[in-house]
């Protein structure tokens, strides 16, 4: 191919069939049938050879693989083509032969410069200038080749222009590849470090230089020890190499030491290159500065675990801390202290001074009470006014109490904020562990939670130490209020009723709806054992409202059959003091139409009663104005007055069981009873007694006046479907004692 004294080139073809060479062959064959070359005169003797060699040398370089041979002549005709040219531009020697090679492998661009430059060759006889140039495959695309030409000028034949191409694709690729490693290398933002086996340092780029600080000339030759922190220790090092031989490779984070003397953090890893016998040669560590991604995750873990405003540890960080410190003490076999403290009357200096004043007054008791504990103790802030502490390394209970004492003066300490001295105090509330039974870390801060509010009930400003005994009958309770929640949810409770006679006329005038648990471990409990439990619970308003209205669907079943009888139900004073009890009422009774609301009595105790008067008063008289009357229950154990008794407009009065069982033996419950007999007669109401267990008392408390009973002597509490039967055996055989 050539070139133009402007570094373009031309491509100037091939010697097969180039002008004379076909005469050349047929002289060389003619010669040797016609004559010897014994024969023939000196200068056709020099002919003959020179046509015998350049057939020889045009049959070597058509074979010759990887060497792209062309000859050309003046007007860029193609005369030779050999089999490397073919494989390099994509033209058979068909193709090529007596082609210009111009219309072939010169692109556009490069066809002027061709022209000129053969036009000058030809006519000086100087060969186009070697050099590397762009050419055209027969696809169209394009091929980087290095062209060295020859001008061939044989006597008594046109001249000729041999151009010889090397493919340079590949070195090109190559090249390139260097090149990008290259830039790779200089321009990366990791550092990047290479070592020689031996570990000394043959070369490192421009971001180590700016990493570390010590530029190239500093490092070659040293070993990266150099940078050694001392934060890893040799431990560290020798689990890296190790890993590194094993594996042939290491990852990993490490602190390194500036050339100024200062830390970084370096993410780092180093790779073992290794040859074809698989010898490792070089170690190459690349590894990026994250001293600024520390800092940040340092600060990010900070805000984390640390209260913004006091800086102390938060919630979380006290989790941990407390998890440490209660296996600490399991392995040291000693006690800890979790202290819970709230501040006394912090509400009221944050709403009279403002909230930065209140946060400044925060931030010094804070420092005041971290100040008072000791070295290993932690204080932690868990919201607001409140703070917990840990107390460690505790031979005995009693080594903390001296510490309680310094955490409440520390809690009470003056502060000076705008010219007013403010002054807070706190209640503590203290647990220690271990405990006789295995506890979690959030059972200690619940349990001091609960120490800490009975202090404050106590009185604030002082310590309260938690009793696992009172905190087992909490839970107790709190389980047991569970289940019976789920008794009401599951239908396990029951109603049977006891059946109220006149005991001088024997007529049944009524039966009390009685309460049970049908429970399925337990069997059938009675009220005591479990109404208690929910006397002060919103779920004795639950279990209030489910009595009234089973006994309302009993009404109006035993009315189907003929069964038309009252029935009272017992109401617990926080039932009774429910606003809208009056409103829920009606809602049930309109549930139940068939049930004449007369037919309905409500029982409340006398205490209950008198707890609000005025309001209980107005109740019964709502209560009056559709139907549902009342009764004052166990009547004679409270501290009922000729005024109470005026104002509470209830039908009917009955005398405690405990009054009638002792009638006989004991002159102050018959006087009580008579007094409560009469006065019943006085202000115009029922009397009725409970208890009634023989024919004697029936028999005594109708000679008082007092005609109406239930009790056991009349019959026991029964379920609902063995009433009718019981009522059917009464009016055939009543108590002996009817007179």
């Amino acid at each position: 191919m050539t070139g133009s004294k402007n570094s373009e080139g031309c491509k100037v073809n091939q010697l097969s069939k180039a002008p004379g060479a076909a005469s050349a062959e047929t002289a060389t064959r003619s010669a040797r049938t016609e004559a010897s070359p014994e024969t023939l005169p000196p200068s056709s003797k020099a002919e003959l050879a020179l046509q015998i060699s350049e057939a020889r040398f045009r049959k070597l370089l058509q074979n010759i693989p990887l060497v792209a041979v062309q000859g050309y002549g003046e007007d860029g005709t193609t005369h030779y083509w050999n089999q490397a040219s073919e494989e390099l531009y994509g033209y058979s020697a068909d193709e090529a032969l007596g082609h210009s090679l111009l219309d072939t492998i010169i692109p556009a661009e490069m066809q002027d410069g061709v022209r000129q430059a053969m036009r000058e060759m030809f006519a000086t006889g100087v060969p186009i200038p070697a050099g590397e140039l762009s050419l055209r495959r027969k696809d169209g695309s394009r091929v980087s080749v290095f062209s060295s030409h020859a001008y061939v000028k044989v006597p008594g034949r046109p001249a000729e222009l041999f151009c010889v191409d090397v493919d340079l694709t590949d070195r090109k690729q190559a090249e390139a590849k260097l090149q990008l490693a290259a830039n790779v290398f200089s321009h990366a933002r990791e550092g990047i470090t290479i070592t020689d086996v031996q570990g000394n340092i043959v070369d490192v780029n421009d971001a180590f230089t700016r990493i570390t600080g010590y530029n190239r000339d500093e490092a070659l030759g040293q070993n990266p020890r150099m940078m050694k922190s001392g934060q890893q220790d040799a431990s560290f090092y020798a689990d890296m190499w190790r890993t590194l031989q094993q594996q042939g490779y290491w990852s990993g984070e490490l602190w390194n030491r500036h050339k100024n003397g200062g830390l970084y953090a370096a993410l780092m890893t180093i790779s073992a290159m290794r040859d074809a016998n698989n010898t490792v040669q070089q170690y190459v560590g690349l590894f990026s500065d994250i001293t600024a991604a520390k800092t940040h995750q340092s600060q990010l873990e900070h805000m984390a675990h640390f209260d913004s405003l006091t800086n102390l540890p938060n919630r979380l960080l006290l989790a941990d801390r407390l998890q440490q410190a209660m296996a600490q003490a399991q392995r040291r076999q000693q006690h800890l202290a979790v202290v819970y403290i709230d501040l006394d009357g912090f509400k009221a200096i944050n709403d009279a001074h403002g909230h930065t004043v209140g946060d400044q007054l925060l931030n010094a008791l804070a420092q005041s009470m971290k100040d008072s504990l000791r070295e290993g103790d932690t204080l932690a802030r868990i919201g607001g006014d409140e703070f917990v502490a840990v107390l460690v390394d505790l031979d005995s209970v009693a080594n903390s109490l001296p510490l309680l004492t310094r955490l409440l003066e520390a809690a009470a300490m003056p502060v000076h904020l705008n010219e007013a001295l403010l002054q807070s105090s706190a209640s503590l509330g203290v647990t220690f562990y271990p405990q006789e039974k295995e506890v979690e870390a959030d059972q200690l801060l619940r349990q001091a939670d609960q120490a800490m509010y009975q202090a404050k009930t106590a009185g604030k400003n002082r310590y309260q130490i938690f009793d696992t005994t009172q905190d087992n009958l909490i839970r107790t309770h709190h389980k047991s209020l569970e289940r019976i929640g789920q008794a009401l949810a599951q239908n396990e409770l029951v109603l049977y009723y006891q059946p109220k006679v006149n005991m001088r006329t024997g007529r049944v005038v009524g039966v009390e709806a009685l309460i049970r648990w049908q429970h399925p471990q337990q069997g059938l409990l009675a009220p005591a054992e479990f109404l208690p439990v929910i006397e002060e619970h919103p779920l004795a308003v639950a279990v209030g409202e489910w009595v009234i209205n089973q006994a309302l669907t009993q009404l109006q079943e035993w009315h189907a059959v003929g069964l038309d009888i009252p029935v009272s139900v017992n109401v617990g004073a926080r039932q009774l003091q429910q606003d809208d009890f009056f409103e829920r009422l009606q809602v049930l009774l309109a549930a139940h139409p068939q049930v004449r609301p007369a037919c309905l009595e409500l029982e409340v105790l006398e205490t209950s009663a008198l707890q609000d008067i005025a309001q209980v008063s107005q109740l019964i008289e709502s209560c009056a104005s559709i139907g549902v009357t009342f009764s004052l229950d166990d009547f004679g154990t409270g501290y009922s007055s000729l005024t109470y008794l005026k104002r509470l407009r209830v039908r009917q009065l009955k005398i405690d069981q405990s009054f009638v069982r002792d009638m006989r033996d004991n002159p102050d419950d018959t006087a009580i009873l008579q007094g409560v007999i009469g006065l019943a007669a006085a202000f115009n109401r029922e009397v009725i007694a409970e208890g009634v267990e023989t024919v004697a008392h029936g028999t005594l408390l109708l000679a008082m006046g007092c005609e109406l009973a239930q009790g056991y002597g009349i019959a026991r509490p029964m379920p609902a479907s063995a009433l009718p039967g019981w009522c059917a055996d009464w009016q055939r055989a009543p108590l002996q004692f009817i007179q």
